[in-house]
C-alpha cells in the first residue's frame, strides 16, 4: 500500500511539471543581415507554382506542394499548399506587397530573395528564418537554378545543408 501510494505521489507531481517549450525551428542565424530582391515585380507572380524544395529540420516529413496566384496585382490572392519544415501548410486570401520583393501572406511575411530573370524560380524566406521554400514553375529544376537558390540562401544567413530538395 505504501509503494502504491509513493507511486501515486510520483505520478502527480510529474503531471504538475510544466512542459517543455519546443522552439520553433530556425533555419538561418538570427543575426545574419537579409536582403530581399527589390527589382521583383509581384504582377509577374500570377500563375500556378510547384514547390521543389524546402528546409526542414528532417528530411521527409511532407510531400512537396505549391501554390496558384490569381487576380491582377495589386488585388492578387494565392491558394496554397506547403510543406514548411517537415509540416503540410495550407493557406489562402490576399496578397499584400509590404516592402521591394516583400509580401504578406496569411499574416505571414514572405521575403522573395532571388528569381531568375524569366520568373521561373524563386527563392523565399523570412527574417525570422522560421521557413524558407524554392517554387518553380512546371515540374523539373535544373541544376543550375537549385544552386543559386541554395547560394541566395546561404548569402542571406541559411543553413543550406537543411535544404531538403524534393
Amino acid at each position: 500500500m505504501h509503494q502504491l501510494k509513493a507511486l501515486s505521489l510520483a505520478l502527480l507531481l510529474s503531471a504538475c511539471a510544466a512542459n517543455p517549450v519546443l522552439e520553433p525551428a530556425r533555419f538561418r542565424s538570427a543575426d545574419a543581415p537579409m536582403w530581399s530582391n527589390a527589382q521583383f515585380d509581384v504582377s509577374r507572380l500570377s500563375g500556378q507554382w510547384r514547390q521543389v524544395a524546402g528546409f526542414a529540420t528532417t528530411p521527409d516529413g511532407c510531400k512537396p506542394g505549391g501554390i496558384e496566384v490569381t487576380g491582377p496585382a495589386p488585388r492578387q490572392s494565392i491558394a496554397a499548399r506547403l510543406c514548411l519544415n517537415g509540416q503540410t501548410i495550407g493557406l489562402s486570401g490576399p496578397i499584400t506587397t509590404v516592402g521591394p520583393g516583400r509580401i504578406r501572406v496569411a499574416d505571414q511575411e514572405w521575403w522573395v530573395i532571388w528569381v531568375d530573370t524569366d520568373y521561373r524560380t524563386l527563392a523565399i524566406g523570412t527574417p525570422s528564418g522560421a521557413f524558407g521554400f524554392v517554387l518553380n514553375r512546371g515540374a523539373g529544376l535544373p541544376a543550375d537554378r537549385i544552386r543559386a537558390a541554395r547560394e541566395i540562401f546561404d548569402f542571406n544567413g541559411y543553413d543550406t545543408a537543411k535544404l531538403d530538395v524534393f
